[in-house]
């Protein structure tokens, strides 16, 4: 470059120019120019008319109707300076977007959401509004004069330790963490997806919506369980009397809770109801309607005690000589049961158990919520399109009137009676009673008046958070009847399809066992679960006592561990004042009693048998007895028992997948997986 032509083009004088083209920024100018904006927005939008509540809003219609609507090229200057200066909101898995109601004001770090504490048990953290007086088409001074207030996403960790120690005060245990990233949505961000919070974990809290509050409940949660039965000292307290349990609610239990990344509740965790979760191959009865069977064999977590395997195998009759089934759907539709594992996954259930019925069947549905009414007349089975038509219109919504509804299936189960037929009122509900017959015992009062018409009743457990395991187990054990919970589509296939003669043709009623042990050769003892099932010693002889039912095809397992006279294992000291027992020459471990009644007797039947000790024929335990026994350790950890010693996870799991057996529909291997899925949950 010549120098002729630098000086005329002087880098330096072209800086000056271009600096003095430049104004000086007015910083009060510029807020009065956004103000300007952001009212020029909001009238576009058509926010000077009053707030609509969008009960459903779509997340895309805003940003949908913003496009269309301002096509200019100022329309959509505004848009793009609006978003750039606007905010991001994390959620969990990206699942949502607020938008934020003109009204709305921000939460600052400085005025945080005010969280209130309900006299009932919630948290309540509410949108922080918009002063009342204060209108779209004014701005105060004040608000001309600050600058515009910068949106806060509250960190995990922060929600998490200000809604938790809220709740402290209305919770003894540790409150689970909320998987929750937020800002202050407005009432008409609030989608049906909760405005992207993620679901409550099941130890947590559920969550309800109102127009501008988010509502923590409380996990209600309840199981009927009692503490882990005590060692008796057999010269002490030598017989032992208990009803048989064929539910499998606490299995299925258990299992959601793992599969969920949580241990159980100690009181979830019914032994007996896991134990009988599985089928057994067990002898068949021969001319009775059971054949029980007893092994003796040395308890894999302690080798100097021994385990006492007692099993009952029902008499599976033709399929072709079932009588009539007559079925009434009590169907919970309270506002509970709207999430898609209750009432959704209530109505596949039942469509699957329709397939397995016979065209002379019959079905009819009653609903319940805060009133009760008939949704289907008694219909034939062979009518499955009306049926599924029913099934399909039900909604839910409303309280819970439990009282109304088995008064009113009750009435109608009364109505289908027929000589000969089979009646079952079959209650498909999340458990939560809160209208009506609220009371465990009140309920228990009313199902046992009403068992006596012949009508049995069966209870399926739907849902988490709210589940009232108290008032099912208290249903269907007074009602003649069953409790399962189905979690997923599968079990509704093994307790409705699989199941369905066990479950819903009784061959025995009131079962009782009673074992007498010898204490010249047992020591101690204890019974393996059943803590809901025991009965008192002059029961077992009472026949007005009710006890458990057994059905067709099914199978009962009870364990007793025991500890042989003389073995290290003792845990009790002899008495010095007690008179010497007297030496026995029987090698009998203890003599069996079983009492039951025919469906429909009054008087019932007794079975007696002696068992001896593990040296005999009966010692060689089989691969369904070994299984039971990984089962009822897995019960036993979970509980946190302190008979197993230094027997672990890794001795559960090894014993179980050794014995799997015959196992066509992988329950088994189902066991082993949760069995792992607790070892790495409990570390």
């Amino acid at each position: 470059m010549n120098d002729d032509f630098k000086d005329e083009f002087d880098l330096d004088d072209l800086k000056s120019a271009m600096n003095a083209a430049t104004p000086t920024p007015d910083a009060q100018h510029r807020l009065e120019n956004i103000a300007l904006t952001t009212k020029n927005f909001a009238d576009l939008q058509g926010s000077r008319d009053s707030a609509r509540h969008t009960p459903r809003p779509n997340k895309w219609t805003g940003v949908k109707t913003m496009l269309n609507t301002l096509t200019s090229r100022a329309g959509l200057t505004v848009t793009t300076a609006i978003v750039a200066a606007g905010f991001m909101v994390v959620t969990p898995q990206g699942r949502d977007i607020l938008n934020l109601a003109p009204t709305a004001r921000l939460a600052t770090p400085e005025t945080p959401d005010p969280v209130a504490v309900d006299p009932t048990g919630s948290v309540s953290v509410t949108v922080a509004q918009a002063d009342e007086a204060q209108t779209d088409d004014t701005l105060n001074e004040a608000d001309r004069a600050a600058p515009l207030e910068a949106p806060v996403v509250m960190a995990e960790t922060e929600n998490r330790t200000r809604d938790q120690d809220a709740l402290g005060q209305l919770r003894s245990a540790p409150a689970a963490p909320l998987s929750l990233t937020r800002a202050a949505p407005a009432a008409d961000a609030m989608n049906d997806s909760f405005g992207g919070i993620a679901p409550p974990p099941i130890e947590g809290y559920t969550r309800t919506l109102d127009d501008s509050t988010v509502d923590f409940q409380p996990n209600i949660e309840s199981f009927a369980n009692d503490t882990p039965n005590p060692l008796k000292i057999t010269s002490d307290d030598p017989v032992s009397t208990f009803s048989i349990d064929v539910d499998t609610a606490a299995y299925a239990l258990i299992r959601s809770s793992l599969t969920a990344g949580q241990l159980p509740p100690a009181d979830a965790v019914r032994i007996e109801e896991m134990i009988n979760y599985f089928p057994y191959a067990y002898t068949a009865p021969d001319g009775q309607p059971f054949q029980p069977t007893i092994n003796v064999f040395e308890t894999p977590w302690n080798a100097d005690t021994q385990l006492v395997h007692i099993s009952l195998q029902g008499e599976m009759p033709s399929i072709q000589d079932r009588p009539p089934l007559n079925l009434v759907f009590l169907i919970d539709t309270s506002g509970s049961m709207e999430s898609a594992d209750k009432l959704p996954l209530l109505r596949q259930s039942f469509r699957l158990m329709l397939d397995n019925l016979r065209p002379e069947d019959e079905v009819s549905i009653v609903t319940y919520a805060g009133s009760t009414s008939i949704a289907l007349a008694p219909t034939q089975a062979s009518e499955r399109t009306t049926i599924l038509a029913a099934l399909n219109a039900l909604n839910a919504g409303g309280s819970t009137n439990g009282q109304g509804g088995l008064e009113q299936a009750y009435a109608l189960a009364e109505t289908m009676k027929s000589d000969g037929d089979v009646s079952r009122v079959i209650l498909a509900t999340d458990g939560d009673f809160n209208v009506g017959l609220s009371d465990p015992r009140g309920l228990q009062t009313y199902i046992e008046d009403k068992r006596d018409t012949g009508t049995y009743l069966s209870v399926l457990g739907f849902g988490r958070g709210n589940l009232q395991d108290a008032t099912m187990q208290s249903l269907a054990q007074n009602g003649n009847g069953t409790a399962a919970y189905i979690d997923t589509l599968s079990e509704a296939q093994k307790v409705l399809v699989d199941n369905l003669t066990g479950a819903l043709f009784p061959i025995a009623n009131d079962v009782k066992i009673q074992v007498e042990f010898n204490p010249s050769t047992v020591a101690e003892y204890r019974l393996i679960g059943y803590e809901t099932r025991a009965l008192n010693r002059e029961d077992f002889n009472n026949d007005a006592i009710d006890a458990g039912e057994l059905g067709a095809g099914h199978t009962v397992t009870a364990i007793y561990e025991i500890t042989p006279v003389g073995s290290p294992a003792q845990l009790s000291d002899p008495l010095r004042y007690q008179a010497a027992e007297t030496t026995s020459d029987s090698d009998e471990l203890g003599f069996l009693r079983l009492r039951y009644k025919l469906p429909g007797d009054d008087v019932s039947q007794l079975i007696e048998t002696p068992f001896a000790a593990a040296n005999s024929s009966s010692g060689t335990p089989g691969t369904d007895a070994l299984f039971a026994a990984a089962i009822a350790g897995f019960g036993q950890l979970l509980r946190d028992d302190t008979y197993l010693g230094d027997w672990g996870w890794d001795n559960a799991i090894a014993l179980a997948n050794q014995n799997r057996g015959d196992d066509p529909f992988g329950y088994r291997a189902e066991a082993v997986q949760l069995m792992r899925l607790a070892q790495s949950l409990s570390n």
